[in-house]
């Protein structure tokens, strides 16, 4: 298929949700931009409210759905930032929120959707989720897809008019990290919209490969995803996901859970920013491409969420001797 979002349609989804959002800093990185050789901006979407990016693609999809639907309740699969967004905003909303998850989502997760107003039923693992996912919407509620949704992907592509603007200059080279592939469909079709010339670079972290394979299969893959970097733990990448891809990557760049931990520890440690192994992973791969940077480009980082329990984070760092 064709990708079907369009600059427009993120435009239109930025003045809709604005105001709902954070407008989350970017800024110039000392540190980073010394490691990397050029200079570095980096969008801190870790500080988004539910503590990802994810609330931008739920409030510009439940802003466009009928009162009638809100009533009939939300359902979706999330493993954790996508179900706090959808709780979130449902509650905002007064709909109901029901998250489908596989049992073994980290229970700090499934606290957080609590916290944000959801209901959790624990699933065998996420294949079973989405097919109950169609179940419920089946009978009635409204099925909100964590990234397969073009109102999903428009929201979330906000961010990028956000980097656009406030990264005071361009940007040759920006690193996404790929779940399902919905946030770097959004975020690049609102950058290389803006800009034809930057570089996308995807990042995916070694046991968390959804979309390397589904590219290489040239169709969706359904993996089980054995990465800590739960956040990026798609079960599938789409059509449309994929169509977006292959728009838009320069490539995709794979990371090992530990030098995504490694990347945690050293931006807590001189950004005093608290960053998930999804974006840890973002640093890392900057750092495994900073042969090809050239003298004056600029460089783009996104960080692009925070939900991640101090204990996990102890006990990777333990575990890759970080």
């Amino acid at each position: 298929m064709n990708f079907d979002v369009t600059l427009a349609d993120i435009q239109a989804a930025a003045t809709r949700i604005s105001g709902k959002v954070r407008r989350t800093p970017t800024f110039h990185s000392a540190g980073l931009s010394a490691r990397l050789g050029v200079e570095t901006v980096v969008k801190v979407e870790s500080l988004q409210l539910g503590g990802s990016f994810k609330v931008r693609g739920c409030f510009n999809k439940l802003m466009a759905l009928s009162e009638d639907e809100l009533k009939r309740g939300i359902v979706t699969v999330s493993g954790g930032n996508h179900a706090i967004a959808v709780s979130m905003v449902a509650k905002s909303m007064g709909a109901r929120a029901l998250v489908l998850m596989a049992k073994n989502v980290a229970p700090f997760n499934v606290e957080l959707t609590r916290q944000a107003g959801g209901e959790v039923e624990l699933c065998e693992d996420a294949i079973e989720a989405f097919a109950k996912a169609d179940e419920y919407a089946a009978k009635g509620m409204t099925n909100v897809h964590s990234y397969d949704d073009p109102a999903i992907i428009a929201g979330h592509g906000s961010l990028g008019l956000e980097l656009a603007n406030d990264a005071s200059g361009r940007l040759d080279h920006v690193f996404i990290s790929i779940g399902g592939g919905g946030f770097v469909a959004g975020v690049g079709t609102a950058l290389k919209g803006l800009d034809p010339a930057v570089r996308i670079h995807g990042v995916e972290t070694e046991g968390a490969t959804t979309m390397t394979q589904a590219l290489e299969a040239g169709k969706p893959v359904p993996i089980r995803p054995t990465s800590i970097a739960r956040a990026l733990g798609a079960p599938f990448a789409t059509e449309r996901t994929m169509a977006a891809a292959r728009q838009y990557l320069e490539e995709i760049v794979t990371v090992p859970d530990a030098e995504a931990v490694r990347e945690m520890a050293w931006v807590l440690q001189n950004g005093r920013v608290l960053i998930e192994p999804a974006a840890g992973c973002v640093v890392a791969a900057a750092v495994a491409r900073k042969e090809m940077f050239k003298p004056g480009e600029r460089v783009g980082l996104i960080l692009c969420g925070s939900n991640v329990s101090l204990d996990d984070f102890a006990a990777w760092r333990k575990e890759y001797g970080v």
